[in-house]
């Protein structure tokens, strides 16, 4: 495939200047499935199906371009992967289609900017009568990542036991709170506070699984 259909091709999925790094980087073509050591991070409003079945459809649509437009931002600057939008949900994962160092902990620090911004927009969001909050749930496992959908509308997705494990702890997840799996918690223990919340229930796994809340995280504003 020439170097400038490649390219294009990428650019439906990927930044250009991410298309442009994994060019450069002369490495496979990532939208062939493949399976990669992942962090993912599932992200959800609470309160949105009461303030969406009360609220104006245009407040709706106002409310959810504010929250993608500050949580996209976070996303570009953290370098995650955006797998979908979920209406007032997100799912973003990091390591591919480029590997980085340390993806749990980069994918921590996202969550905690994240929710700083969330906390600001549900002031304001408070003062129009809307009670919205952020909860995240974040997991690290290997999936299978590529391509997936059909001719005319195909999207970049990681399918795994990971990426269900995110979004349940995102379900169990309160407004305003982060909770981890214990495979992340492992990778960035050091300077990381958080509350044991020993074994959950997950929907969908048949064992209880060990969840930490993430209290702080110093330096967790910045990229590193």
């Amino acid at each position: 495939m020439a170097h400038v259909e490649k390219l294009q091709r990428l650019k439906r999925f990927f930044s250009p200047q991410l298309a442009e790094l994994i060019l450069a980087g002369g490495a496979d073509d990532p939208l062939e499935s493949h399976r990669r050591e992942v962090t993912v991070v599932f992200l959800d409003l609470r309160g949105f199906t009461a303030f969406a079945e009360s609220a104006e459809p245009e407040e709706v649509m106002a409310a959810l371009s504010e929250f993608h437009r500050a949580m996209g931002r976070r996303i570009l600057e953290f370098q995650g992967t955006l797998e979908r939008f979920t209406g007032d949900g997100l799912m973003v994962f990091f390591n591919d289609p480029l590997p980085i160092q340390q993806p749990a902990r980069r994918a921590v620090q996202m969550a905690f900017a994240m929710q700083e911004d969330a906390l600001k927009l549900a002031a304001q969001w408070k003062k129009r009568g809307f009670d919205l909050g952020l909860g995240i749930g974040i997991a690290q496992g290997y999936a299978t990542v590529g391509a997936i959908g059909f001719e005319g509308r195909i999207d970049y997705g990681a399918i795994g036991t990971v990426t269900n494990m995110a979004n349940r702890l995102c379900d169990l997840a309160e407004a305003g709170h982060i909770l981890a799996s214990q495979r992340v918690f492992a990778e960035i223990e050091r300077g990381l506070y958080a509350d044991d919340l020993g074994e959950v229930a997950l929907h969908g796994f048949k064992r209880p699984v060990r969840a930490y809340r993430l209290l702080d995280f110093p330096g967790a504003g910045a990229r590193e």
